[in-house]
């Protein structure tokens, strides 16, 4: 039986059984942020766009490094190949290329790959990825945001699905849109993040976020909005 909290949040951003007659999700995106310096890459304005499979854990970036290049991400395999299918380099298991990694060990463009292919897969599939099989649920306690609670849902992810951390909490308003989800950064040491999320647009019938913003989460659990690690603009959204 689905938790209470997530059907009602659910509803609100379109419906089960619409989710559920769609396939793929695409949107342009473009990203900003501290972050990416801190891992020796280099980050530019240029749009992108973002290709997402919504009922397994599949995604693809283009262009990625050159302009005829994109990534192909699954959890057990992060590519990058030509536009005539041929790989430029490819990782097998990738997640276990960041053991022992800190919060400012440099990555390398499959690094970068990998964690764009599974942060972008969970932004576009939230909430109704929670609905999928392995997943568990619970509403904890509100969360005071002045003076108005926001309802929490804490999300414990199965080993078959690579996001951030393991458990994850996400914070909805009295409208029961998305305002705010914690994790970890478990490829990046484990540091504690805070995504500050907002401007809801609607696609197709689904409701999302547009932007989103990562802080580092400090004392009392909160973000520190002084040191902004990834910003994501989300425009063009389509689910088809």
């Amino acid at each position: 039986m689905m938790n209470e909290l997530l059907a009602d949040v659910i509803e609100a951003h379109g419906r089960l059984d619409r989710w559920q007659s769609v396939a793929l999700g695409e949107a342009t995106i473009v990203t900003g942020g501290g972050l990416w310096g801190l891992k020796g890459l280099i980050q530019d304005p240029n749009p992108r766009h973002m290709t997402v499979s919504l009922h397994e854990e599949r995604a693809s970036l283009k262009p990625f490094g050159d302009p005829d290049w994109h990534t192909e991400f699954t959890p057990e395999r992060i590519a990058i190949v030509r536009s005539d299918g041929s790989v430029v380099n490819e990782r097998m298991h990738p997640r276990a290329s960041f053991a022992g990694h800190s919060f400012d060990t440099p990555w390398d463009p499959l690094h970068r790959a990998y964690f764009n292919g599974y942060a972008m897969w969970t932004y576009l599939t939230t909430p109704f990825l929670f609905t999928m099989e392995g997943i568990r649920v619970q509403e904890v306690e509100p969360w005071a945001e002045g003076s108005r609670p926001w309802r929490v849902l804490r999300v414990e992810f199965p080993d078959a699905i690579a996001t951030h951390s393991r458990v994850q909490d996400f914070y909805f308003g009295e409208d029961l849109s998305l305002r705010r989800h914690d994790y970890t950064v478990d490829v990046a040491g484990g540091f504690a993040a805070a995504q500050i999320v907002h401007d809801y647009i609607e696609a197709d019938g689904i409701c999302l976020p547009s932007k989103r913003r990562a802080y580092l989460r400090g004392p009392g659990h909160r973000p520190n909005l002084d040191v902004l690690l990834v910003s994501i603009d989300i425009s063009d959204v389509r689910f088809t």
